[in-house]
């Protein structure tokens, strides 16, 4: 990587930008903080060191398409591409004129990947266009002239090369001489392009990464149960936007609620200031009620991809609560706050899945885990509590302790139950939902982001 940055920082002086090496060491010393793969991030810290002006931006966006998109596969190892075992022996084959003025020296170099020649050819020619135009009309007919020998000598050379390449059919194979072909098309309208001055194509909409708002809609409907890895990763980063619209939501609202009673002394003491008039009005701090929340997740088969993306949503948004408890059950109860106080919220989760202390592999026993909570952990629920159960209730015909959750609900704030599962099989076979709906405050499905996010949103706001 260092080669090729110094090679880029090389060519990007010969076409006149002002790059030091102190930028230098510091671009190659932020690229090792950045993702080298991730193409915004890379372009973000080249952009940021190597153009100090809007003009210099400009001229740095040419550059950068021209090395690291138009050249890019001139990177590649000879070994591994028969183009290159082959370029340079029809570069030998043009003939190398003697006058010291003749761009075809520059042009060959350009062709085998190195622009820095032809750039500072083109630089010259700018600078004599400029120094022409200040002293008069008529007077950058020599600038002209040497454009025009260029562009011929850009058509001369691929003539050359064509004929070159033809005549080669009896031992280089068809793909290779046609990827030959190609290769020096493509280089030779870069040629012509950066000599006019001409802006490259404007990538394609259809590469334009999707937004948020395209991303949430897309995934919004899919099951968790049905996301691939792949999606699973995408599915993080709309929930870790997500969360930060709604932090600042909640910001903006406390900001706004945050006046409280007037405060009669403090607006007194301002009144001196104006004989005794109350101009200003003081008013009391008032702090923003934030909620306890208490979870319950089941972490069975499907019903753990609906918990896991729950329990994330609401470790990042934990400002918004003055605490988040969770717990997890098979049939046997384990607390892992402890899990997400210590490490990254993703990290956390992948304890909770392997590392709590409970039989993972065991039947799903929701009366068990009921009378476990009541006798270790009944004292975490007050009137200030909100408690959330994440599962689809089947108990595999054990006792449902309908009593216990009864008596759960009377001590909290409110009871919620989120079911990930379709709600037309809630009622059918070892499923309780019959009997635990009637004593929730408020039962939910939650088996998509969609779903998921619009009880987040009245949870929260």
């Amino acid at each position: 990587m260092e080669r090729t940055i110094l090679k880029f920082v090389s060519s990007s002086r010969a076409a006149g930008l002002r790059i030091s090496t102190t930028e230098t060491l510091d671009c190659l010393k932020q690229l090792s903080m950045v993702d080298l793969l991730n193409e915004a991030q890379f372009s973000r810290v080249l952009r940021a060191n190597f153009a100090k002006s809007r003009k210099d931006q400009d001229k740095f966006d040419l550059l950068y398409h021209l090395f690291f998109h138009e050249l890019r596969e001139d990177e590649v190892l000879v070994g591994a591409d028969p183009i290159a075992g082959h370029r340079r022996e029809f570069l030998d084959l043009l003939d190398q004129e003697t006058d010291a003025d003749s761009p075809l020296p520059a042009l060959i170099e350009f062709l085998d990947g190195n622009p820095a020649p032809y750039l500072e050819l083109l630089k010259r020619l700018e600078s004599e266009g400029q120094e022409a135009t200040i002293q008069g009309p008529g007077s950058n007919l020599g600038s002209m002239v040497r454009r025009i020998n260029v562009m011929l000598t850009i058509g001369r050379t691929g003539n050359a090369l064509a004929g070159a390449i033809q005549g080669s059919r009896d031992r280089i194979p068809w793909e290779t001489r046609e990827g030959l072909s190609r290769h020096f098309e493509q280089r030779l309208e870069s040629a012509q392009r950066l000599l006019t001055r001409q802006r490259p194509a404007a990538p394609s909409k259809k590469r334009i990464s999707p937004s948020y708002d395209r991303r949430l809609i897309r995934m919004g409907a899919v099951p968790f149960t049905s996301l691939t890895p792949k999606e699973v990763q995408e599915m993080r980063d709309v929930i870790r936007e997500l969360v930060r619209k709604l932090k600042d939501t909640v910001n903006r609202r406390y900001a706004v609620r945050s006046r409280g009673a007037l405060d009669v002394k403090k607006t007194l003491r301002k009144a001196m200031q104006y004989q005794g008039v109350p101009i200003e009005l003081v008013f009391r701090k008032k702090p923003p009620r934030r909620g306890k929340i208490v979870v319950l997740c089941d972490v069975s088969g499907s019903v753990w991809s609906s918990a896991r993306f729950m329990l994330n949503m609401l470790y990042s948004l934990q400002e918004c609560f003055t605490k988040v408890r969770s717990f997890i059950f098979v049939a046997g109860l384990d607390e892992v706050t402890h899990f997400f106080e210590d490490h990254d919220v993703h990290q956390a989760i992948e304890r909770v899945m392997n590392d709590a202390d409970i039989d993972y592999d065991t039947s799903t026993d929701y009366g068990l885990t009921f009378r476990e909570f009541q006798a270790r952990h009944m004292d975490v629920l007050n009137k200030k509590t909100t408690l959330i159960i994440i599962g689809d209730g089947r108990s595999n015909y054990a006792n449902p302790e309908a009593a216990i959750l009864d008596n759960m609900r009377e001590k909290c704030r409110r009871l919620i139950w989120l079911n990930p599962e379709t709600e037309m099989f809630w009622y059918s076979g070892d499923s309780e939902m019959r009997t635990y709906e009637g004593l929730c405050n408020e039962v939910r499905p939650c088996a998509n982001l969609n779903q998921l996010t619009e009880f987040i949103r009245e949870l929260v706001l």
